[in-house]
């Protein structure tokens, strides 16, 4: 297992299927990470960052942390697991798509308006109202996560979250394999601990898994996702209930 889990990351293309998969939208609830192990971190990046409608807490679907308690055991012992986010508001989400969009319009003056969308795609999910299922965060079923040492301190791997760069692409470093060894060791242990035990990857940002929604199910072929989306009454900044959309 030690040699699986460093073994170079195949490169991830664009899922080809493109169909929308039906959604069993499962009633399976959402959990609040809350000390359900000692190597399992929260660092809830959008509150720190004082968004509006954001989460002090990360919250995943039961399933969802039940995989990750199974990629710890496979992780060696002297790594830990840092979560960044889980579920998001809708809210939140929309915050994210103008923020970014901004960022790279500021960045790149001469792009036309078509192009800004398409690469803030890149990095931010649009929210539409109405399409809330294909929003992978949404669902619970995905994470935006990183190697920590046994202390919860986050580990190299290559970039920051939510960093808008070539470099953020999961296999960036396998093809640039001396620009930084630790980065590419790093990603390389995350991508295989969390694959194996049932998450996919998302190409363009070494940092997302998903599991059950529709961005797992286009990746892996499957004709039926079970997570739909879920929208949350957010309160101080906790939820205080939720519904199945």
């Amino acid at each position: 297992m030690r040699e699986k889990l460093s073994k170079p990351i195949d490169v991830v293309q664009t899922p080809i299927n493109q169909l929308t998969p039906n959604i069993q939208k499962s009633t399976e609830p959402l959990i609040k990470i809350d000390n359900q192990h000692p190597r399992i971190f929260t660092q809830p990046v959008y509150y720190q960052q004082q968004i509006a409608h954001s989460l002090q807490s990360i919250y995943v679907r039961q399933n969802v942390l039940a995989l990750l308690l199974d990629a710890l055991v496979l992780l060696p012992d002297s790594y830990s697991l840092i979560l960044y986010d889980g579920f998001r508001p809708i809210e939140v989400q929309q915050y994210l798509f103008r923020h970014f969009a901004e960022q790279i319009t500021r960045q790149q003056p001469g792009f036309t308006k078509d192009t800004i969308f398409n690469e803030t795609l890149k990095y931010v999910a649009f929210p539409k109202i109405g399409q809330e299922h294909l929003l992978p965060h949404l669902t619970g079923g995905a994470v935006d996560i990183t190697l920590g040492d046994v202390n919860g301190k986050a580990l190299d791997l290559g970039t920051a979250f939510d960093e808008m760069s070539a470099k953020s692409a999961t296999c960036y470093f396998e093809q640039h394999p001396d620009e930084n060894k630790a980065a590419l060791n790093h990603r390389r242990l995350l991508y295989h601990c969390l694959t194996t035990v049932g998450f996919t990857n998302y190409a363009e940002e070494w940092w997302h898994y998903d599991f059950h929604n529709i961005a797992w199910a286009r990746r892996v072929n499957a004709n039926e996702a079970k997570y739909g989306a879920i929208e949350a009454n957010v309160k101080n900044h906790l939820i205080k209930e939720y519904r199945y959309l």
